[in-house]
């Protein structure tokens, strides 16, 4: 990642709608001291973890993460063993750092399904701008409108040093991914006895920061990041296209989206791409708020922080993000291939979400175990109406070295019921897959550019 990259963070310096709505509103939560923010870099790690290890040195001092290459794909612990392997003839011994949805998925395939732990490192690393970005708001950005907004706001991770459940929350939605990108990847539904079809797609993703071009009108005050979705296979599916521009305080100025259909050829306003609503391609395996394991407005739920606690989780996922790999091998029935899969002991944020009452959505009641490294949700739990454990999403990431951006080469999300799972984020046979070096219009995020795309 060059320097430039974080420099345009000069066009938006906070965000002012945001901070106007504090005003309008008796809910607000105050930032830390400068006493506290001095810990960032420190006792703490830049982005609020805590920089020691733990008491047994099983997860060991953070010292500044893994180191920038342009070599993205070779693994730097490619000859190291599992310490040991979690099955359902273990399960129990290790039960205290597992989730409850890790044990259920082991107890659901007792025969394949398998959790190899390795020894632990902790990779994350960030361009070093935006350290100082978040130091900034550690002192600077506050909740409002009861936890839907943020004001004075600069880019990325505004509470390092969270206070309570939301402001967790928010570092994961507003975490670092380079600012700008392309990706093209596959999403694939596969059904209870294997069977699947990849869907192939191509994001274009750009926080306001990054555009080129930014309108002078306060089009961009209120917008976390601009989103275009095409897809390009299957074939019955070809051609449909999704731009939504995603607001910070989503009970104020819903989430704006349109949808280009190839069929009618026309664009239209998409109100209902929120919440519980069905994700794109998924074959009803998500909703759209599962996306990045979590997304979008957290008003429907009471937040909950409990704690942090050391858990197995999903991380330097290098062999799963191999080129050598192709979608067959990964893709098994019941969930994806163990061979493939990384496990390690990390500290996580636990963070538990319940319905509010009057509120609907399918999911009752989710708990999310965030990495306290990178503010990624790393596990998610979901219950649904009766309270009974639904399904289980997995985030298996690395680090993109070529960018600084600790992120997704996988994320699974299991239904315990039904026996399908839906994984995401896949690009072994995609080339490059993700592109950070891109950098975007305005004008490359709005209707009209969707219904180019579709044509």
């Amino acid at each position: 990642m060059t320097t430039h990259t974080l420099q345009g963070k000069m066009k938006r310096p906070a965000i002012s709608l945001a901070l106007s709505l504090s005003i309008l509103s008796g809910a607000s939560f105050a930032a830390v001291s400068d006493q506290q923010a001095a810990a960032l870099g420190k006792e703490l790690t830049p982005l609020g973890a805590e920089r020691a290890g733990n008491s047994d040195g099983t997860i060991p001092e953070w010292t500044g993460g893994l180191g920038q290459s342009d070599d993205r794909y070779t693994d730097p612990f490619a000859n190291e063993a599992p310490l040991f392997t979690i099955t359902a003839a273990n399960v129990e011994q290790y039960a205290d750092k597992l989730s409850p949805g890790q044990i259920a998925m082991i107890k659901r395939y007792p025969d394949s399904f398998r959790i190899p732990v390795y020894p632990t490192h902790r990779t994350a690393a960030y361009p070093e701008q935006l350290y100082d970005l978040v130091k900034w708001n550690a002192t600077h950005t506050e909740l409002t409108e009861n936890g839907n907004g943020l004001t004075t706001f600069r880019e990325a991770v505004p509470f390092p040093i969270p206070q309570n459940a939301l402001e967790v929350i928010w570092n994961h939605l507003t975490r670092y991914r380079g600012g700008a990108f392309e990706r093209t990847f596959v999403q694939v539904p596969v059904q209870a006895n294997g069977d699947f079809t990849p869907v192939k797609i191509n994001e274009r993703v750009s926080w306001p920061e990054y555009l080129k071009d930014s309108p002078d009108n306060g089009q961009t005050s209120n917008i976390l990041s601009f989103f275009v979705q095409e897809v390009l296979a299957p074939a019955r599916l070809t051609g449909d296209v999704l731009l939504i521009h995603e607001t910070l305080n989503q009970v104020t100025q819903p989430r704006q989206a349109w949808t280009y259909n190839t069929g009618q050829r026309r664009v239209r306003r998409a109100p209902q791409i929120a919440y519980d609503a069905p994700g794109t391609a998924s074959d009803g395996l998500r909703t759209t708020d599962n996306l990045d394991l979590f997304n979008g407005a957290p008003d429907r739920y009471e937040w909950k922080l409990v704690g942090k606690r050391e858990l197995y989780i999903p991380y330097n996922s290098f062999k799963l993000a191999s080129r050598d790999l192709s979608y067959n091998q990964i893709l098994t029935r019941g969930h994806i291939n163990p061979d493939y899969t990384r496990y390690e002991l990390h500290r996580v944020w636990q963070v538990e979400a319940t319905l509010k009452p009057g509120e609907r959505h399918v999911y009752s009641k989710r708990v999310f175990f965030i990495d306290e490294d990178s503010w990624q949700i790393a596990i998610a739990d979901h219950y649904d109406g009766r309270g009974e454990l639904w399904r289980v999403a997995e985030a298996h990431a690395f680090p993109y070295r070529d960018a600084q951006v600790p992120w997704l080469t996988a994320e699974t999300l299991y239904d315990l019921q039904s026996g399908r799972y839906l994984v995401g984020s896949l690009t072994n046979e995609e080339g490059k897959g993700f592109d950070f070096t891109q950098r975007f219009d305005y004008k490359d995020f709005t209707p009209q550019a969707i219904r180019r795309l579709g044509r």
